[in-house]
């Protein structure tokens, strides 16, 4: 059967980015006036075309931020609120860190060995979680939560445990990573000598590979239809308590991966200075591209753009980088509201075109005692 394209479903797939875009610009547009700033000259600089070394900067933002939307969007294809990737992600970050610093490996096998630990570490991290949910009905976004808390404190604590910084320096790191094990960027970019991290192909991989499990296999279905109906689910013969689990420390393990960009391409330790904040960051861009592997990049490219743009913000307009937050966080709520206002708009377009198609049909007539 030939696919056929269908304008109306393509004009209310645009019309929601569309309009939450719009929106976003006119409340921050009020905010500006509202506190006397200019507001022509924030979004020059805003939509200024960004400079190369900028380029690569979003890249790179962008390709971190990928990994960690998909770990969130894996828990809420489940109808799970995975709040914890920030923590999953700092522990997994600092046992890899941990190992791959000791140099006890050849390069690329210590490389390998290290994201099979940072896969495994948060993993388990996030398994805590979800054994709490299966086995005591805890509720995964508590828990997830109190699991960031503790995260941070047990790195910290470990962290001064395994200390290698330099006398003198207020910042604390794990060793650095043997040269041969770290990993080279792609010098993509004209006009800059700064560098794609190597490990944009790991983000690429797992778009991959989430794209194929949730559409093509078994478990993906049944994730998709336990995170639609659980009642529906076990009418199926779904093991929904399993399913849970599975997809906690599948979203944990992704998590996991988050900070591997960082820790091979950039910093090549894992210290005091480790980028804070990027699960959070996470959980508004798996909202922004709607859990879709393709919308999620999108949406990883608008937050790391909007935060390289703001940079120059305090120094050319006089306006704090942080009306960025604003930004982000109006489009994160625009684009809730704009889905939800498309998709009913988008129902009764349908349900209008049946009700027409049905009146059209020869000898067709209201049956009775149905309600026209």
């Amino acid at each position: 059967m030939k696919a056929t394209l269908d304008p109306r479903k393509i004009g209310l797939g645009l019309a929601a980015p569309v309009l939450a875009i719009v929106v976003a610009f006119l409340v921050t547009s009020v905010v500006l006036l509202l506190a006397g700033d200019p507001v022509i000259a924030v979004w020059t600089q805003l939509l200024t075309v960004p400079r190369p070394r900028l380029i690569v900067a979003i890249i790179n933002g962008a390709s971190v931020y990928y990994l960690s939307a998909v770990a969130v969007a894996i828990g809420f294809r489940m109808n799970l609120f995975n709040i914890g990737v920030d923590g999953q992600y700092r522990v997994a970050a600092f046992a890899a860190a941990v190992f791959a610093g000791q140099g006890w490996l050849p390069g690329p096998l210590n490389i390998i060995v290290a994201l099979l630990i940072a896969v495994a570490a948060g993993g388990l991290w996030a398994g805590i979680a979800g054994w709490l949910k299966v086995t005591r009905g805890v509720s995964e976004v508590i828990s997830t939560i109190m699991l960031n808390a503790i995260a941070t404190g047990l790195v910290s604590f470990l962290l001064s445990k395994v200390a290698d910084s330099a006398t003198g320096s207020n910042v604390t790191n794990t060793k650095t990573i043997p040269a041969s094990s770290q990993v080279p960027g792609f010098a993509i970019i004209p006009g800059t000598p700064n560098k794609v991290y190597g490990f944009i192909a790991l983000a690429v991989l797992v778009g991959v590979a989430y794209w194929v499990i949730l559409n093509k296999t078994r478990f993906g279905f049944d994730l998709r239809a336990t995170g639609r109906s659980e009642t529906a689910a076990v009418a199926s013969g779904v093991n929904v308590k399993r399913m849970v689990l599975t997809s906690m420390l599948l979203s944990g393990a992704a998590a996991g991966l988050v900070g591997m960009p960082l820790l091979f391409g950039q910093d090549f330790s894992y210290g005091t200075t480790f980028q804070p904040g990027l699960g959070f960051a996470g959980i508004a861009i798996a909202l922004l591209g709607r859990n879709h592997p393709v919308g999620i990049a999108f949406g990883a490219l608008l937050w790391s753009y909007l935060e390289q743009q703001s940079n120059g913000l305090q120094i050319t307009v006089g306006v704090s980088s942080e009306l960025v937050f604003i930004i982000q966080g109006v489009i994160v709520l625009a684009v809730v509201i704009a889905y939800e206002v498309v998709r009913r708009a988008g129902l009764r377009m349908e349900q209008r075109h049946v009700a027409r198609a049905l009146s059209e049909q020869p000898g067709a007539s209201t049956p009775q005692g149905a309600t026209a």
